[in-house]
Parts: structure tokens; sequence; C-alpha cells
């Protein structure tokens, strides 16, 4: 009986062998350049699971005949990371030490930053990969001194290439001649999403239920509701949610709801119902992003099929709320001065530790006394505009009252 997993057995052991990543990895792919250079700097990966991240960072160890550890951060301790650290200065270590830590964001701020002296002075080599968006959860030291590389869904084409290395290997393995069309291999694969791990476990099972050849009904036994996250239509669906619910369609938002369902893919469906209520809601119903959070996290603890009834409370609850996106103009327009360089220094009174010159509006009737808050290269700018909902034009009255405007 084989223990291990069928996935890593199948696991690529060179750059040419890597399913998808043709950006990264592909002739003219930015990291295979790199390191054809001889070029091996830290570097952050990040994208969705089963995408190639930990097969990337342990060929590039190999190529590099660099000192390789890896850790993974739901498990390892600081005294872990201590201890490759530790051994970075040894004999062992003498070609270098590349660290590779997987799901990095389940890191604390102080084991990330026990890591900075070593990437620091080149003693360590840092590859980490995190299946969430890097710069909400790693240490902004680490990622000023690493490359950022996207690890994307991997194609239908390309995963199912690994389909067929997993059936000549379950053949040989078994003594057994069962095959698998094209069509078939292209349907698990996309039922995978992307996840070349699942794609291989769903394909492993199909082959053991099938008699001689594998078909789509076979894999369909162990397929529950996965997405097909490599397919455009998977984000049409999310764009027409967004849509409806900005366009105030309650009956839309229903449909779209049903559909993502349908598909099982509730993790999706969470995000973009949160980013919908702070876009397209906004400050004309303050407390949308807190209801539509209540809704996703009881979605997500109770799991399909109840999880449409909060799913579709949230949705349609954001439908007919009132709209507003004043805020997040407010905010992109801001952003567009922060990338030109501008408002580099806040004003005085507004520094640490003296805070020379700050009024303390609580000190003054109405809790508000006028000063300056924005730097000097900015201070007459206007990014927030009221919007003409009820709450932002209450809001508006009151400041006009309290600012004698």
């Amino acid at each position: 009986m084989r223990n291990a997993q069928l996935a890593d057995i199948l696991r690529p052991q060179t750059i040419d062998d890597i399913a998808g990543q043709k950006h990264l990895f592909g002739e003219r792919g930015v990291i295979r350049r790199m390191m054809n250079g001889g070029r091996i700097t830290n570097m952050i990966f990040f994208g969705p699971p089963g995408t190639g991240k930990t097969t990337a960072a342990s060929i590039i160890a190999k190529q590099s005949g660099m000192d390789f550890h890896r850790l993974n951060a739901t498990s390892a301790s600081l005294s872990d990371v201590k201890e490759v650290l530790a051994g970075s200065a040894s004999l062992f270590g003498s070609n270098g030490t590349l660290l590779y830590i997987d799901e990095i964001q389940y890191f604390n701020r102080k084991q990330q930053q026990s890591l900075l002296e070593y990437i620091e002075d080149g003693r360590v080599t840092l590859i980490a990969s995190t299946t969430e968006n890097p710069h909400f959860y790693i240490y902004n030291a680490i990622i000023s001194r690493s490359s950022l590389f996207e690890f994307k869904p991997v194609e239908a084409s390309e995963c199912a290439k690994m389909l067929y290395r997993a059936l000549d290997y379950l053949n040989n393995e078994n003594g057994a001649q069962k095959t698998v069309s094209e069509k078939t291999a292209e349907y698990i694969a996309k039922a995978a999403g992307g996840d070349v791990r699942r794609a291989i476990g769903l394909f492993e099972n199909a082959y053991f239920s099938a008699e001689n050849e594998i078909t789509p009904a076979d894999a369909d036994q162990f397929n529950y509701g996965v997405g097909n996250y490599n397919d455009d239509v998977h984000y049409d669906m999310l764009g027409c949610l967004q849509k409806s619910i900005r366009g105030s369609d309650p009956d839309a938002a229903a449909f779209y709801v049903a559909k993502m369902v349908e598909q099982g893919d509730i993790i999706s469906l969470c995000r973009r119902l949160q980013v919908i209520a702070s876009e397209d809601i906004g400050l004309a119903y303050p407390i949308a992003p807190v209801i539509v959070k209540a809704c996703c996290d009881s979605a997500r603890e109770l799991g399909l099929p109840e999880a449409r009834i909060p799913l579709g409370h949230a949705a349609i609850m954001l439908a007919t709320a009132p709209k507003s996106n004043t805020q997040h103009l407010a905010v992109d327009a801001a952003l567009e001065d922060v990338r030109a360089g501008k408002g580099l220094t806040p004003p005085v009174h507004l520094q640490s530790p003296l805070f020379k010159g700050y009024k303390y509006p609580h000190d003054y009737p109405n809790r508000y006394v006028e000063q300056q808050y924005l730097p000097d290269d900015l201070k007459n700018k206007k990014y927030y505009f009221y919007g003409d909902n009820k709450t932002e034009k209450a809001a508006e009255e009151y400041w006009k009252k309290i600012k004698g405007k």
C-alpha cells in the first residue's frame, strides 16, 4: 500500500516540467532568465493552492546548489526558524542557505522580523509562499527586500499533461492498461479549478473507480461543487453579481448568487460581497459591511447547502440598499497623489513626539477646531465629496453647521 501522495510522487524535478506559470518559468519567464543569469534573490510567491509554489522553490534550491530548508508556518515555531538561521553559519551552509517558508501568512510579526538580519546580510536567501495578498500578511520590511511573483491558476491544458503522467504511473503501479480521453482529462483539470494537486487527487480516485476507460462520470463521484477558477465564466458570474447589485436589481442578484452557490464556491462569493459592501454601498449605508461580514461568516460556518441563506440575505440587502462610491473615489484620488510622490511630510503639529502646535479637537466647542491635517503641498486638496444619499447629506449638513460654512 502506497502512503505517499501521488501529487508528491509526480512533483516536477526541473523547470521544464512545471505545469503552467509560463510567465515565470517559460522560455522567456522572468525567474528562468534570472536563474540563467546566476541570480537567486529573496522571493515571495503568492497565488492559489496547487499552482506550483513549493515545487518551484525546491527546483530553484536544487539548481542553485544551496543548502535547502523548508518550514511550514502553520506548524513551525520561532525556535525552528532560529535553528535554520543558526545553521547558515556552518560548513553545511557554505554555498548559502535557502529557506523556504510555506504559508508565511501564519507567522506573526516577531517570527517574520527574526528573518530580517539574515536576509539583509545575505546569509539566508528567503523564498516565502502564501495564498493570501502578501501586502496584507507579510511584514513590509521583508516585502521591500524581496521580489514578488504571482502564481496563477494552472490552465486546463497544462494541468491535463500532469494527469497523463499520473495515468502512466498508476498503470505501471497496478499492472493495468486503463485509458483516458483528452476530453475527460481536460474535464477533470477544469473541475479542479487550476489546482494541480487537487486535479491529480481527483484523477486518482476516478482511476480506481473506473473499469477500463476513465470518464467524467467517474470523476463526478468525487467532485463536490468546486467551481472552475480557470474559466472566464466563473469570473463573469462574480462580475454580473456585482453589476446587478450596483444596479439595484435584487432579482438578478438572487439569480447570480444561486449560480455561484450551485458551483459550490462560497469563498469567492463571500469575498466579492464584502468588496461590494464598501465599493458600491459605502457611506450611503455604513453598516452594510458589518452585516455582510456576519452573513459571510455564517455561510462559511454552515457550509452548503444552508450557506445559500445568509449569502442570499447579504446579496439582496446590498441590492436594495442606497448606493454610494464617494469614499472609494476619494481613496483612489488620494492614491494617485501618493504614487506621484506628493505629501511626503505631514504637518509638524501632527508629528511625534512633541506634536508642537497641535490643537486637541475635544477641547473645543462641538469637538471641532480648524487646523491643517494634509501635508503642505496638498493642504487645499479635496478628495471626498459628499454623496446625494440621505446619510451623507445629513453628515454634510451637520458639518456645515459645525464649521460655519
